[in-house]
């Protein structure tokens, strides 16, 4: 079976945020970097060469195939910012009813900056996405 693409990397997450071009979105990855790591407790890990991601989780499908993956994230890219893991919860549509600005994808939340979002809303959503991911998703 193939190996992720996707896995850890030894580039340190505070160089690449550094080097992200545009300093709005390089603003709101190092925001984002501090509210990821006290919504989770965990410390931040580059997955690839673009994705900052918060603990791991081992999942496994039914097809047999498995693999490993960052349990929260997010990755400042040129159109928006993407964050990962923070839709999957019980109480993920309640919490997006509430966020402010955004639109979602098949596993992703977008928003453009982070002032377009309430805060405390998006710690709750990292938090509950992270224990969602951790308890539920997470195969041992």
């Amino acid at each position: 079976m193939a190996e992720n693409k996707t896995q850890p990397t030894a580039v340190p997450v505070a160089e690449f945020l550094a080097s992200v071009e545009h300093p709005g979105r390089r603003a709101d990855g190092f925001e984002l970097l501090e509210l990821m790591r006290g919504g989770t407790g965990e410390e931040a890990v580059m997955w690839g060469p673009t994705i900052v991601g918060f603990g791991s989780y081992h999942y496994r499908y039914g097809s047999g195939r498995e693999g490993d993956s960052a349990a929260v994230g997010f990755s400042p890219r040129k159109a928006n910012l993407a964050l990962y893991g923070l839709t999957y919860g019980a109480d993920a549509d309640r919490l997006l009813a509430a966020l402010g600005k955004h639109r979602t994808g098949a596993a992703c939340l977008y928003i453009n900056r982070l002032q377009d979002v309430d805060r405390e809303v998006l710690t709750e959503m990292i938090r509950t996405g992270y224990r969602h991911v951790m308890a539920e998703l997470h195969s041992p």
